[in-house]
């Protein structure tokens, strides 16, 4: 049986207060077993700092820029990952050439990448910037080769056989066919450029949601520290939905499944399943060779 919108959202949020709720619970009791959350703060506590940092305005400058880091550097990532990844999947000179290059500095964790892009950029904006590009990059590469070279010949033969040329394959069936793993890479490329660019603020930031967290964690404001990670789940979950729903609008021709559990079915698709004749119902339905 399906649930409606409403109950599953009603769910949702009752799977969050109820996390909450054991949250406050462990901390307020100061739970000791295996856990010490007798050295956490407790909900309230980290309610009570989120709505001083509000007040303020530094919250809303590390907010800012932390923003035109991820952004810029995902936005970077998704327009040279997506085209190289086509290159390197229709040329094979391409793939000669760059994929050695690429295989190897891919493996290269882009929080790694910190002391090279201090000592290549002039700033540190900049080198933070470019570690957000490194780590969304190498998702949205990969997932638009193997993309591309699932698409079935047969759509790049019928373009052919109507005379359309090298572009018109690349517009009507290379990206069209894609877009489903293309944007399976840049749903994985944002939520690494999150871990990466905070990273990289902790390591080298002047401003940034990272940097504010390390700061409070330098000072034992631990309630700060909370408020640094709700803010970056909220904004890693609200950049993932949107790039989600940018590619639902962008592939909505494509057939779309709902999910039933093993062994359930609707009731309307059992009672029709059970109204259909399985053998022959009249005589005209029986073989000759059957009828007495």
């Amino acid at each position: 049986m399906t649930r409606r919108p409403l109950a599953r959202h009603v769910l949702r949020t009752l799977s969050l207060a109820a996390a909450l709720g054991l949250w406050q619970l462990l901390t307020s009791l100061n739970v000791d077993l295996w856990l010490r959350f007798s050295q956490f703060p407790t909900v309230a506590d980290v309610a009570r700092t989120f709505a001083d940092r509000l007040a303020g305005p530094d919250y809303w400058t590390d907010l800012t820029d932390s923003l035109t880091r991820i952004l810029t550097g995902f936005l970077l990532a998704a327009v040279l990952g997506v085209a190289t990844g086509v290159l390197v999947a229709r040329s094979r000179l391409a793939e000669d050439l760059l994929g050695p290059v690429l295989e190897v500095v891919r493996p290269i964790p882009a929080i790694a990448l910190v002391p090279v892009a201090i000592l290549l950029f002039p700033s540190n904006e900049q080198g933070i910037v470019f570690i957000t590009f490194t780590a969304a990059f190498f998702p949205v590469l990969v997932s638009t080769r193997h993309a591309v070279r699932a698409l079935t010949p047969v759509w790049e033969e019928a373009v052919l056989t109507m005379g359309g040329g090298r572009w018109r394959i690349l517009g009507s069936v290379v990206l069209p066919g894609a877009l489903p793993g293309i944007f399976g890479g840049l749903s994985v490329g944002i939520g690494v450029s999150w871990i990466c660019v905070i990273s990289a603020e902790m390591i080298s930031g002047q401003y940034g949601v990272g940097y504010r967290t390390w700061q409070d964690y330098t000072v034992v404001d631990y309630a700060g520290v909370l408020v640094g990670m709700v803010t970056i789940g909220v904004l890693g979950w609200v950049t993932s939905t949107a790039v989600e729903l940018l590619g639902r609008r962008l592939t909505r021709w494509l057939p779309r499944t709902s999910y039933v559990p093993a062994g359930r079915m609707p009731r309307r698709a059992r009672g029709t399943a059970a109204a259909v004749p399985v053998g022959p119902t009249t005589k005209e339905d029986v073989p000759h060779d059957q009828l007495v």
